[in-house]
């Protein structure tokens, strides 16, 4: 069972995320190389090799270690890179998946002793509860249970010692750099890396995740199309965090369902990560499948609330500017915006062309006034995009400065892409953003009939 521990200290946990680090930027650059001037079917071949050999890398190493190394390994299964094969690529998601979605083998007795050491005996607090977790997050599982009040509730749990194992992952900046650099290569800089660390060890804090849920909850009480589970604030406490229960399908079963109800579900994962974001000032920066369920009474529910963060409205609307600017392909205005917020060094060798076909490849999807279905690669292409601007056409961008204050909302609107490229979802997203973006009434009858039950919860 020694295998089966999370990692504490920081001498092991930065060995294996240097080793991790220096495995993955070397195959990444062996098989560029080896790619030149080969045939098609040596490039399957040798992309096979290298992204299969890459996954089971980062399984192993990240899945062992749980903490934060796991979180980015969690951001990496939403991803279909363009280097795998078409044929390969549901193995490869799969693979990576199983960091997001698997139970690790952690005893329920060791379980049971952080839930008893935070709330005292079991049989105190819960009438049954069900020993078999029912999904794992990257520094808790997630079980059943049913309070002696009758409530069905969703127990998360933190791994024993993972407070220990975040704080050494953020002591090893220097290998966390180099790690992260193999995936988001943009995210290097030392106010992001800090922005990115502050974050994650904000995750530790339920008493914080269950304030944020709670006011979640509030907001979307009564909603027609979806639904926030509420905290129980009386039994959340530092390891234990108690909500209600969702009953419904997970994510992976949503994407087997007909078309139709693909989209719908597809609009209403927009309008709770991104309009809510614009319209609110504050979103939830992990808007990956997990997070998503389809509720038995119908609804859309959004569990998942470590991850929750404000944006001051000048941010947001420096966000809408910019984007409003690439829809009228004004590159002259995004230069500008971005130089005077100093994305763009003065010395820089970026041009206005460059930085608005940098902002349409990451966020195009918007700005298009058409239906689309967004597929894996369309997400990914634009991901990858963003956060490594050395692939982009004009690799002068690579000199592009991302500010901290906008890491995790352009986290949001990329990973729920992501989301929407794994469901396959058909809008026209253009109609859906014209809300936020031009403050414009909804052009959809969902839209509608939020807009509707806004109303009336406003004039109550």
């Amino acid at each position: 069972m020694a295998d089966k521990q999370v990692p504490t200290g920081r001498l092991s946990r930065s060995a294996r995320l240097g080793r991790l680090a220096a495995g993955q930027a070397a195959r990444g650059l062996g098989t560029r190389l080896a790619m030149i001037g080969r045939t098609e079917q040596a490039r399957r071949t040798l992309a096979e090799r290298s992204t299969l050999q890459a996954a089971q890398q980062i399984v192993t190493v990240l899945g062992g270690m749980k903490g934060a190394a796991m979180k980015l390994g969690q951001m990496a299964s939403v991803l279909d890179l363009d280097l795998i094969p078409e044929e390969h690529r549901e193995m490869f998601r799969t693979k990576l998946a199983s960091l997001r979605d698997s139970a690790p083998e952690v005893p329920f007795a060791d379980m049971r002793a952080v839930i008893e050491q935070d709330l005292g005996r079991l049989s105190r607090v819960f009438a049954d509860f069900d020993q078999e977790p029912v999904a794992a997050a990257s520094i808790g599982q997630v079980y059943r249970a049913r309070l002696r009040d009758g409530r069905v509730v969703a127990v998360k749990v933190k791994y024993p010692g993972v407070d220990r194992a975040v704080h050494a992952d953020m002591r090893n900046l220097e290998f966390f750099s180099g790690l992260w650099k193999s995936f988001l290569p943009s995210a290097a800089d030392t106010e992001v890396l800090a922005e990115i660390s502050g974050n994650i060890v904000a995750e530790l804090d339920y008493r914080r995740e269950a304030v944020n849920q709670h006011r979640v909850a509030t907001r979307y009480r009564g909603h027609p199309f979806i639904l926030v589970p509420d905290a129980v604030g009386e039994f959340c406490a530092d390891n234990v965090l108690v909500t209600e229960f969702v009953d419904g399908i997970s994510f992976d079963q949503i994407r087997h369902l007909p078309a139709t109800r693909r989209d719908r579900i597809g609009e209403l994962v927009y309008r709770f990560y991104l309009t809510g974001m614009f319209r609110d000032g504050e979103y939830c920066a992990d808007p990956h499948p997990g997070n998503v369920l389809l509720a038995d009474d119908g609804r859309v529910g959004f569990v998942d609330f470590g991850l929750y963060n404000t944006i001051e409205r000048a941010d947001l609307e420096f966000e809408r500017q910019v984007i409003r600017a690439a829809h009228r392909y004004d590159s002259d205005e995004v230069f500008r915006r971005w130089s005077e917020r100093g994305i763009i060094a003065p010395d820089s060798p970026v041009t206005p062309e460059s930085v608005l076909e940098y902002v349409w490849a990451a966020s195009g999807w918007h700005l298009i006034d058409e239906e689309i279905t967004l597929t894996p690669e369309i997400a990914t292409s634009a991901v990858v995009l963003a956060t490594d601007p050395r692939a982009a056409q004009r690799r002068e961008v690579r000199h592009l400065l991302l500010p901290p204050e906008h890491v995790f909302s352009r986290r949001a609107d990329l990973f729920t892409l992501t989301a929407l490229g794994q469901l396959e979802a058909t809008q026209n997203w253009h109609r859906l953003a014209r809300e936020w973006l031009y403050d414009e009434p909804p052009a959809t009858e969902i839209g509608r009939e939020i807009e509707a039950w806004r109303h009336t919860v406003t004039n109550a």
